[in-house]
């Protein structure tokens, strides 16, 4: 692959002609902090070489990217700022990052071996919540309340938290951290980035072109580094709010080490989404989604709809026909068209496909298709894996309790309606769910009792920048997307105003 596919302002190429250097992005410059000069390297999961390098975090890089976040909140040029010029401003960004798709849809699949089509879509798509979002910033209004005394003004108004911290994932890097960045910047926060250390040329590079249009420094900026990084941005005392998105015990540790210090959070963790498929679906409709599902982007999507609940008496004939489909799914390079799924993004997460599928096995699964690394001609070093399915799991089990974040499907049968429903409720998340059935009322009437943030009935894994999302239970907590995630940036205050000349009592509080 040819590196220089890739150009962009302060990547420069190492003495191999093939290394990407990167520092973090902090000010509007390029910043190696740690004396030591750490850095740490990214692999390319498609050849399982390395392609690029990034400064390694410290607490002093958080600090630094922290107090240049809060100069530029408190500085005139971000704070006089009018939300109608801010919200043209995230317009203006959404624009270049739509212009340069191609570009940073390619480095994103260099960097996590996704496909090459859906990444470039995202960063396509991506504009629609900074246009969505700009077009929010000024329509952010307070209150006036209407108070028993007549002669006291009180109004509310509705102001920014200050610097936000966004602690982002692998899986779909640009794409979910502008459904965390989006928000904050229309409330009027400034926001350190910590994005995953498998997929941070991306992220630094669209914060760049957020300044090209007119970004003032300091409002975006990015802190590369691992957990180390990512704690120190936790702990920050002037980082106000933290937005992770990750797995289940990051965010844990996340949401314990900021009520320590009582900062917000959001957190949008993982999933084990259940797929339902009753006697009354559409076959062809249902197999289609159960297949996107999971097998979409190797299964490395936090939806990934892992366990298929299909009614019995259906259950043997699409057991056959997923696995029949699974079979002639095309595995090979990301960057080619005819490619239907690529690598998974990390030698550790196929690593853990391996011990998950075996775990399974030895707790009475039946592997129907694949279980296995899978070899791809010419890629010999690439971390793929085939698509699996699985039959015979226990709903207590632990591939069914626990997320894969892989390719691979347990397929259980049920009886009735409430079997359903109670297996699909059997774990501790709660993030998404899908339910096959042409019974209308049957669908919303499962759809209310499923314990999910998302439902989607008779379609799976869509998502739009103005419908919420977010899960229950151990799938996290407050929702991104839509006005919801506006509010969850802001702040209100409330304003008392006395119109009247009459002196008050300074003993007496008045009501």
């Amino acid at each position: 692959m040819n590196m220089n596919q890739f150009p962009a302002k302060n990547m420069n190429a190492s003495t191999t002609g093939q290394m990407i250097e990167y520092g973090h992005w902090i000010a509007g410059e390029s910043v190696q902090c740690a004396p030591s000069g750490a850095r740490f390297t990214s692999c390319n999961p498609t050849t399982g070489e390395p392609w690029a390098r990034f400064a390694e975090g410290d607490a002093a890089a958080v600090a630094q990217a922290a107090t240049a976040a809060k100069a530029a909140f408190e500085g005139p040029a971000w704070r006089s700022l009018s939300a109608t010029r801010r919200g043209r401003l995230m317009m203006l960004w959404a624009d270049a990052i739509g212009q340069s798709a191609e570009r940073i849809g390619r480095i994103e699949t260099t960097q996590n071996g996704k496909l090459l089509n859906e990444m470039v879509l995202q960063a396509r798509i991506v504009p629609d919540w900074l246009y969505y979002y700009g077009g929010l910033a000024d329509k952010i209004e307070g209150r006036v309340i209407p108070l028993e005394r007549a002669s006291v003004l009180n109004y509310t108004r509705r102001e920014p938290l200050g610097v936000v911290g966004a602690i982002m994932p692998w899986n779909s890097p640009l794409f979910l951290t502008v459904m965390a960045v989006a928000p904050a910047l229309a409330a009027g926060n400034c926001v350190v980035i910590k994005p995953s250390e498998v997929t941070s040329a991306s992220i630094i590079e669209a914060v760049k072109l957020a300044e090209k249009v007119g970004f003032p420094p300091g409002v975006l900026n990015v802190v590369t580094g691992g957990r180390a990084t990512a704690q120190a941005l936790v702990e920050h005392p002037d980082i106000a709010k933290i937005a992770f998105t990750g797995g289940v015990e990051a965010g844990r540790e996340v949401g314990v080490r900021a009520a320590r210090r009582l900062a917000h959070v959001t957190l949008e963790l993982g999933g084990k989404s259940a797929n339902i498929v009753f006697d009354d679906a559409d076959p062809q409709q249902a197999r289609a989604g159960l297949l996107a599902g999971i097998f979409a982007a190797a299964g490395q999507t936090c939806v990934a709809g892992s366990r298929a609940f299909i009614h019995r008496s259906l259950h043997d004939r699409m057991l056959n026909e997923l696995a029949e489909r699974a079979r002639g799914i095309r595995i090979g390079n990301p960057l080619e068209a005819d490619t239907q799924m690529g690598p998974v993004a990390t030698r550790a997460q196929l690593a853990k496909n391996e011990s998950m599928v075996r775990r399974a096995i030895e707790e009475g699964a039946c592997v129907v298709h694949g279980g296995c690394r899978a070899a791809v001609p010419g890629l010999p070093g690439g971390y793929f894996y085939t698509p699996t399915i699985l039959s015979g799991v226990k709903p207590q089990s632990f591939i069914a309790q626990n997320e894969v974040f892989g390719p691979v499907l347990s397929v259980i049968p049920f009886d009735d309606e409430e079997e359903a429903i109670a297996l699909a409720n059997g774990t501790g998340f709660g993030l998404a769910a899908g339910v096959w059935s042409l019974n209308i009322r049957r669908a919303h009437r499962v759809a209310h009792r499923l314990e999910a943030g998302t439902v989607w009935v008779n379609m799976y894994r869509a998502m739009a920048f103005n419908s919420p999302f977010g899960g229950y239970k151990a799938s996290g907590i407050g929702r991104q997307n839509g006005i919801e995630a506006l509010d969850a940036y802001l702040q209100t205050k409330s304003v008392w105003c006395e119109l009247s000349d009459e002196v008050q009592d300074p003993f007496v509080m008045r009501a």
